[in-house]
């Protein structure tokens, strides 16, 4: 009886670099599983994929929808916590690779492969993100990387390696000129970088983006949606211009994708710094995400207390370098994700916002959990109106006892000549 090959779960997408990797992988004696994961790509052509997946050697391709559960389970849960990584990226990119580990990880489980391999870089943070993933939800897994594999990278030195692979094997190669940069997308968010983007001042044709009209072509006339949130987690969306209303989370998204990609709303142009060290400049657009995450930030100025939302911007930063560098299913992750569902439980309200031309502007907010109170805050009304006993005359107490550290410095400064 002849030995079984060992199974290998190949993250495909269909793109040059996968399907050179697939076939390469069958000579070296594996059955190779391709799978490749629906989280939103525009325009993807999955029953192409898979054919072309069974053309390079695969076993099959297994297409798995994971939108509802990428949007439910990852992006509401970045949305709940204002997640940003240095202060201007959302995350699309990373938020999506746990979402996709975990479904490889069921199919290697369900088939009996004990390896799982992808495509990506040596220098890039994704290689980080699937494999600290995979290893976390099946600690026995093996991991194949060719792009970070000598023999492999000796094969193939640059494209032109690839496509005189994809002659000799007969691997359909898309006719299309390819465009001068990589594109990753999702649901969530489209990302540019590498090719011509390399160059830090390089700037970008307009016809590059997906997903967003430049601010400049946007409707001249605004656009006011209602979004509202319960327990941190939007609930429903209505557009108070034309009267669209969404209340299932998928379609709450993708609507929020549409009218904020209408009106020109999130698009970035940034360095950022890579977890392998290496800064790396990126051009993204997030505009469903950008606009939740105004009306959320919004509703928890009203809804949340002052010290638990100091304690939450803390948890939020970590949340995000957690999720960004690959830590989606560490123990540390669980416990910042169990308090800020903590922390959303009278998060709860309506937030009105009015779209235009790139910029979301926030034209109101209603809850029934709201901390703020129109009389206690009221500069006409000399105390805390009839439900708060608030007297103004304790701010002088309150100043002087504050103050006491300030000045006890000040006379230690004094004393030490300033230095």
């Amino acid at each position: 009886m002849s030995e079984s090959k060992p199974k290998c779960v190949l993250a495909y997408s269909g793109g040059l670099d996968t399907s050179v990797i697939l076939t390469w992988l069958c000579e070296k004696g594996f059955d190779v599983i391709a799978f490749c994961a629906d989280v939103g790509q525009h325009h993807e052509d999955f029953e192409a994929v898979k054919a072309k997946a069974v053309a390079c050697g695969a076993l099959k391709c297994v297409v798995t929808d994971l939108r509802h559960e990428f949007v439910t389970d990852y992006v509401f849960e970045a949305v709940k916590c204002n997640a940003i990584y240095e202060s201007r990226y959302l995350l699309g990119t990373s938020i999506a690779r746990p979402c996709i580990a975990k479904e490889m990880v069921r199919i290697a489980n369900e088939e009996g492969a004990t390896y799982l391999g992808h495509g990506a870089t040596g220098k890039g943070n994704d290689q980080v993100r699937f494999e600290m993933c995979a290893q976390a939800l099946m600690p026995q897994a093996q991991m194949i990387a060719p792009w970070r594999d000598a023999e492999f990278i000796e094969s193939f030195k640059g494209r032109k390696d690839l496509l005189a692979y994809c002659v000799k094997h007969n691997i359909p190669v898309d006719a299309k000129p390819k465009a001068n940069y990589s594109i990753d997308e999702n649901l969530y968010h489209t990302s540019y970088e590498s090719g011509m983007l390399e160059d830090a001042n390089c700037t970008y044709d307009e016809s590059m983006f997906k997903m967003t009209a430049s601010p400049q072509n946007a409707p001249d006339q605004s656009e006011t949606v209602a979004i509202e949130f319960k327990a941190g987690v939007p609930v429903k969306i209505t557009n108070q211009s034309d009267g669209t209303v969404k209340t299932d989370p998928l379609e709450i998204f993708l609507y929020c994708n549409e009218i904020g990609g209408k009106h020109g709303i999130g698009r970035i142009d940034i360095v950022e710094n890579r977890f392998v060290g290496i800064k790396s400049r990126g051009v993204y657009e997030t505009p469903g995400g950008t606009l939740l995450r105004e009306a959320h930030l919004d509703l928890e100025g009203v809804c949340m207390d002052r010290e638990v939302k100091r304690i939450t911007e803390g948890m939020s930063a970590e949340f995000t370098r957690l999720c960004y560098n690959g830590f989606w299913f560490a123990p540390e992750m669980d416990l910042i994700r169990h308090s800020i569902d903590y922390s959303q439980r009278d998060v709860e309200g309506v937030v009105k916002i009015e779209l235009y031309k790139g910029n979301c502007i926030i034209r109101g907010r209603d809850s029934k959990t709201s901390l703020y109170h129109a009389d206690l805050a009221s500069m006409d009304i000399e105390h805390g109106g009839e439900a708060f006993d608030y007297n103004p005359a304790d701010a002088q107490g309150f100043i002087r006892i504050n103050a006491t550290r300030l000045k006890t410095y000040a006379a230690l400064r004094a004393k030490t000549g300033g230095n």
